[in-house]
């Protein structure tokens, strides 16, 4: 199957999760998501708004900033570019980009990449590799140097076979409501 009727199939299917289970799911994988960083303690950590129905961890957001991560936002600042990251507070004012993403209003662009990034996958293969919505901003910003330790978010359901591209990149470990499998 066509990458393209993949992103269609996961799409719906992520869309006709009932509300109530994804909020559970996305409790699990956020509690998940906390235990990670309060062992590894990145010095920041990417995390990401959640777009079209994604996992929506703003709960454990809070908790790790709670807890003293610093946490930074994507920024797309050219279309066909890697991403920027922007420090981001709580409660901070957002304003919707040119792409309809959520960044922050005072935009504080980060001169270093954040060592750690979650990473919002609309599926992923059991070799780690996940499959977002065609843009590639996520490939081109792993294959930057130095390259982040990479957490992907997705729901298990979500996992499907599929083959990779020469441009895309391994995820270090996909977090799932389930657990928290090792992929590299």
């Amino acid at each position: 199957m066509a990458k393209a009727d993949l992103r269609k199939q996961l799409l719906a299917a992520r869309r006709a999760l009932d509300a109530s289970t994804r909020a559970a799911w996305d409790r699990e994988i956020g509690e998940q998501v906390i235990a990670w960083w309060q062992a590894a303690r990145p010095a920041a950590l990417g995390v990401y708004w959640p777009l079209r129905d994604e996992p929506d961890l703003q709960p454990a957001y809070a908790e790790l900033e709670r807890l003293g991560a610093r946490l930074l936002l994507p920024v797309v600042v050219e279309k066909h570019a890697a991403l920027e990251f922007a420090e981001w507070r709580i409660g901070e004012a957002m304003v919707k980009d040119a792409m309809g993403v959520a960044v922050p209003a005072d935009l504080r662009l980060q001169q270093a990449y954040p060592p750690a990034l979650l990473v919002p996958c609309l599926g992923f293969n059991p070799q780690g590799y996940r499959l977002g919505y065609g843009g590639g901003f996520y490939d081109r910003t792993l294959a930057r140097s130095p390259r982040p330790q990479t957490l992907g978010i997705a729901y298990q359901c979500l996992q499907i076979q599929f083959d990779s591209d020469g441009h895309d990149v391994a995820l270090d470990r996909i977090i799932t409501e389930l657990d928290a499998a090792t992929t590299r």
